[in-house]
């Protein structure tokens, strides 16, 4: 299973005193009304969570793309900078599938909620008797994780060049664009009240 992600957009000088401007550029493609074709704005969309605190940018879309060694390549995520160490929460509750350790998404977890698989790669930390541990962070496969818990911290293991979170999403073994799903999400918010109850991952249609 492929975990291909590198970055090679961050760390530039000037970085901070950007921020304000590209988070509000970033910020523009969630507020697209999903069309038929996308993930249906029900209330459960609402529910999920973002993944990252101290967002800075998104710097690598899902689909194909020019990889480091100048091929084409297939990007089963969406990258989303932040700074070192910044919180990982998780999207959605679920239980702990997998711990990753490879050369290309570095430390990582897989969480798997119903049918959906979600993905969370670059993180920092190290290994923990045969489970994941990053600060207070402590996980092992099985576990089970609320929507929006810490599961981990921004970090540089794996094929990156700068801090960043890989994010992918998966549902019945199908990847779907995830930028799809936080339209979804934003959509969601903005049309219908807010639901706080426990709700299964909403199903995708047309992704």
């Amino acid at each position: 299973m492929p975990w291909v992600c590198s970055d090679r957009t961050l760390a530039r000088p000037g970085w901070r005193r950007r921020r304000v401007v590209l988070l509000a550029a970033a910020l523009a493609p969630l507020l697209i009304t999903p069309t038929a074709g996308d993930a249906q704005a029900t209330s459960r969309w609402r529910l999920g969570v973002f993944p990252v605190a101290g967002f800075l940018a998104y710097t690598s879309h899902y689909g194909t793309r020019i990889g480091p060694g100048g091929s084409v390549e297939p990007h089963h995520g969406l990258d989303i900078a932040a700074p070192l160490g910044s919180p990982i929460h998780s999207w959605w509750g679920g239980v702990v599938q997998q711990v990753i350790n490879d050369g290309s998404c570095g430390l990582g977890l897989v969480i798997r909620s119903g049918a959906y698989e979600h993905i969370y790669c670059h993180l920092g930390g190290s290994l923990w008797q045969g489970g994941y541990r990053s600060g207070p962070v402590a996980l092992q496969v099985g576990q089970a994780v609320r929507t929006g818990q810490l599961i981990g911290h921004v970090g540089l293991t794996g094929r990156t060049t700068g801090p960043h979170l890989h994010w992918g999403v998966r549902h019945s073994g199908q990847w779907l664009d995830p930028a799809r799903v936080l339209r979804a999400m934003a959509a969601s918010r903005r049309s219908l009240g807010w639901a706080p109850k426990r709700l299964s991952p909403p199903r995708v249609r047309g992704i």
